[in-house]
Order: C-alpha cells, then structure tokens, then sequence
C-alpha cells in the first residue's frame, strides 16, 4: 500500500514548545507499525511511485507496506512488491539486500499516528523483466500513483517516502554496513507531513 497522505517534507525545527516531543519522549506514540520498501534497481534506474497531490505537489514513494500482524518480514516484503509493481521473487537476481532502517516519530493533523520503523531493502531485477511490471499503483486512501524509473544518482532533489539517502549510494550493489544502516531518526524537530 502506499503512504497516503503521510508525506513528509524537510522543515525548520519548530518554535519552542509547538510540536515537538516533550521530556526526550513522545506522548502520541504509543503503538508500533513496521513498514517495508525496496530500492527496485533496473541497472542504475530505481522503481518510484509518483504521486501529485490535490495543491499540485509531487512526490515520491518507495515500493513498499506495512507488514501485517505475524507476517514475516520477507514475506510482506514479497507481497507488497507483488501488489504494487507485479513483481515476483523468481523475477530479481538474488535475495533482497537489507539497506536502511529509519525509525520515525512524526505527528500528524488529525490523528494519533504510530511510531513507525521503515526497513529498506534492496533487490535487482533479472533480465527483461521491467516491460512486464506494472505501469501504475492504485491505493485506495490516494488514488493512482505512476511506477516511474529514474537513474539513482538524480534522487537527491525529488521529495522521497521514506527519505532515504538514494543518491548517496556509490553503485545500485554497493554494501551498506550495519553501522550506516541505521539512518538518524524522523520526528517533529526535522520533519512534517504535507
């Protein structure tokens, strides 16, 4: 499923006690969602879903869900791929490759969201593949998104769900430690959603 209407954009950190968490720790996040996406790599493309919303602004999401109640982070991952761009395990080169974890903590107008961990991963399509996956995304709370495939390299300047260092990947297959792995945190002070 797609995000929504939960994008998010850089901002200033906000005035002193408006929308920030309070005490080092959140009040409205009491609940934990965990989130998969992948970096769907054709050669040096990556797989986006492009959306514009109502005020004219476009932006971008990763291939990607939240995992259901007991499912196994693989196998929500394999679904969601699935449901978004048709793509099947017997279609990559190899298994997914974990990339980045985010944890984010970021408010909302209108409701109480959850504190969500977003997994990124990677995978790599096999041979002629891209002329048989989906052209587009359908998600029932925002509509009809385009599978778009943009070179890598050129991401740093789209506005990205979840925000993640595309870019700054040296190559599409470059191994990502553990220690780079874990991305500074989302919250109030440097994010908000559109």
């Amino acid at each position: 499923m797609g995000m929504g209407n939960r994008r998010i954009s850089k901002k200033p950190a906000p005035e002193e006690g408006k929308g920030r968490m309070t005490d080092g720790g959140p009040t409205s996040f009491h609940r934990i969602k965990i989130r998969v996406a992948a970096l769907v790599f054709d050669g040096q493309d990556v797989a986006l879903i492009r959306r514009t919303n109502e005020r004219g602004m476009t932006h971008y999401s990763l291939p990607g869900g939240n995992v259901e109640p007991a499912e196994p982070l693989p196998s929500a991952l394999q679904r969601e791929l699935e449901e978004e761009l048709g793509l099947k395990p017997e279609d990559l080169t190899g298994p997914p490759s974990f990339t980045w974890l985010l944890d984010a903590m970021v408010t909302r107008p209108g409701s109480s969201p959850p504190r969500k961990l977003h997994m990124v991963y990677r995978v790599h399509l096999g041979p002629d593949v891209r002329p048989k996956l989906k052209a587009f995304e359908d998600d029932d709370a925002v509509g009809r998104g385009e599978i778009v495939w943009l070179p890598y390299d050129q991401t740093q300047a789209l506005d990205v769900f979840p925000p993640v260092p595309i870019a700054a990947l040296a190559d599409s297959t470059e191994h990502v430690d553990a220690a780079s792995a874990m991305l500074p945190p989302l919250n109030d002070t440097n994010y908000q959603w559109i």
